[in-house]
């Protein structure tokens, strides 16, 4: 056997639907359109924020914010995993795989960070909104903005600096489509310890506490929307909450099984890291835009505004 030193780097080999490869055509059907729904639909997102005056506030700079980790988190995967169901294409390269690797987990933790954002958002316009305007300026949801993308990446780089100095002499084989830290670490002959310890306290210190932070802002806005003495204000408090609530439901207990499955799950079938893997990469950029033009009235609106815009554009040139 073969053992890839420091200076020799493995080529590993991605996996689809382990004991399905001879559906793989089939299974690209509905991954396609899950890209596509994904892509259009926080693209639309992206440029309804942009265009419309009337959505330049800091919550929709901040779902702005999430639309883009979106994206960013469908074109980390979407070579891989399309290449590998069309045409099988499962070898990657140690450095393409620690690229891919890398900003898969940055738009991972960078929307974690900003759903922690939009809960201080909603804790700020609800417990105190006269200051709302103050608090929550443009300047500061810059420096929020930088803060996220700043935190990843001091959080990531150790993590992936760290597999360069491993060994690898077992199977090359990723039991995923995408290059996942865990199931790379996995592969190595060396000791693993501090990058397993090192992982498990970048999962805690970015998901983990944001998820904390995020339960503590909706503990405090729950509370303040008690006190409120009209049923229908109480009801307007909490329904501004439930797109940003289901936001926060179908990121993190993805996220969390992943995590769990992976380093305590030894025993499971191998579908199930691969299933729950699919799951959280697709449906919190799937969900997001439909969550948010559900709920939303201000994006119904503008989203309406645009489509009568663009109909009535196409029919002035059709019939002038």
């Amino acid at each position: 056997m073969t053992i890839f030193h420091n200076s020799t780097f493995p080529t590993f080999l991605l996996t689809g639907a382990p004991g399905l490869e001879w559906a793989h055509v089939w299974i690209s059907i509905p991954f396609g359109c899950l890209y596509i729904t994904a892509l259009s639909g926080n693209f639309l997102i992206l440029f309804v924020v942009l265009t419309e005056p009337s959505l330049h506030e800091p919550m929709y700079y901040f779902l702005f914010m999430l639309s883009t980790t979106d994206i960013g988190l469908c074109i980390s995967t979407l070579l891989t995993v399309l290449g590998i169901f069309w045409v099988n294409a499962r070898e990657i390269s140690f450095n393409a795989c620690l690229s891919q690797m890398f900003f898969i987990h940055l738009f991972t933790f960078m929307e974690s960070s900003v759903l922690l954002a939009m809960a201080f958002d909603r804790f700020v316009a609800i417990c105190n909104p006269l200051r709302y305007a103050t608090i929550l300026t443009h300047t500061r949801i810059a420096q929020i903005g930088l803060a996220v993308i700043t935190r990843g990446t001091v959080v990531l780089t150790p993590l992936v600096l760290l597999l360069k100095c491993l060994s690898f002499c077992h199977s090359h084989v990723l039991h995923h489509s995408y290059c996942f830290h865990p199931d790379v670490m996995k592969l190595s002959c060396s000791d693993t310890k501090i990058n397993s310890a090192f992982g498990l306290t970048a999962i805690i210190s970015t998901a983990g506490v944001d998820s904390v932070f995020i339960l503590l802002s909706y503990i405090l806005i729950i509370r303040s929307v008690l006190n409120i003495a009209s049923p229908e204000e109480r009801k307007k408090a909490f329904s501004a909450c439930i797109s940003h609530i289901t936001a926060v439901a179908i990121f993190y207990i993805p996220l969390i099984s992943l995590s769990f499955v992976h380093r305590f799950g030894k025993h499971v079938p191998r579908y199930v890291p691969t299933l729950i893997a699919n799951v959280y990469l697709l449906v919190p950029p799937v969900m997001n835009p439909i969550i948010y033009s559900v709920k939303t009235k201000q994006i119904q609106k503008a989203m309406l505004k645009l489509v009568c815009s663009k109909w009535t554009s196409y029919l002035t040139v059709l019939l002038p």
